[in-house]
């Protein structure tokens, strides 16, 4: 098979897969680790996809952002996991920030209406789940974003500034060591930024597809949050920790 086919065929799978391991880029085209090692960084150079350790993955556009049921079908069990482990590190009578993602959505379940929380969020979505589990809720006013249900916009960040959380739990689309945390949308990055900073601890929940992703717009450094993840390879662990706190949780 020549190499132009092989390389085809592994971008092809990435399509369905977003992410391939190694060894099956080696069953699928049939040719050794050597062989697809090549053919994964001559597809990096082109911009074609990202080499993770180990494998190779989708690379996204800067301003990629799928909306809310896609991202809900991504990962479940990591997410259920992250968010589980997030839950767990709310106090009594805590007054906590949830974003609009569908890492911080899948932590409501888990989280004790007996426990006098005071949630504020601006998630359109959360602020109806929380109510429903008789959790006192204040959703932040502003616009709502379609895809996203989320509420941004400049009232969105005047009324944040009019709180202080003990905890700040947000989603992330890009986590880099060079970039930070990153989001393709400058209004929700605007939001997440200003939540993190009225916050007395600010925790990222994001599963390890995030990690050498960059999005469009910056919200903070690597060192302004905790990092609560799944398990990542020693490498990456050690890359990241170097800069910020990292939780992970075994699968």
């Amino acid at each position: 098979m020549l190499a132009e086919e092989r390389q085809q065929m592994i971008l092809t799978a990435l399509k369905d897969k977003n992410i391939l391991k190694l060894q099956e880029i080696c069953e699928l085209t049939n040719c050794s680790e050597s062989s697809a090692r090549r053919d994964l960084q001559l597809l990096e150079q082109r911009g074609a996809l990202l080499r993770v350790h180990g494998g190779a993955k989708v690379k996204h556009s800067l301003q990629q952002e799928p909306d809310m049921t896609g991202k809900s079908l991504e990962n479940i069990q990591q997410k259920k996991l992250i968010a589980k482990q997030a839950a767990e590190l709310i106090k009594r009578e805590d007054v906590i920030y949830l974003d609009a993602g569908t890492s911080t959505l899948a932590m409501i379940q888990y989280l004790n209406a007996d426990n006098h929380l005071t949630v504020v969020t601006n998630g359109v979505v959360h602020a109806s789940v929380l109510a429903d589990r008789n959790i006192r809720t204040i959703l932040i006013g502003g616009e709502l974003k379609n895809t996203t249900k989320a509420i941004v916009g400049v009232q969105t960040v005047r009324e944040l500034l009019k709180y202080r959380f003990d905890k700040v739990f947000l989603g992330m689309n890009g986590i880099h060591v060079k970039y930070g945390f990153t989001t393709p949308d400058p209004d929700e990055a605007a939001v997440k930024t200003t939540a993190s900073q009225q916050g007395n601890q600010t925790f990222i929940l994001a599963d390890d597809s995030k990690f050498s992703q960059v999005s469009f717009v910056k919200v903070a450094d690597l060192a302004a949050a905790t990092i609560i993840t799944n398990k990542l390879p020693r490498s990456v662990f050690n890359e990241y920790n170097a800069q910020t706190n990292i939780q992970e949780v075994s699968l």
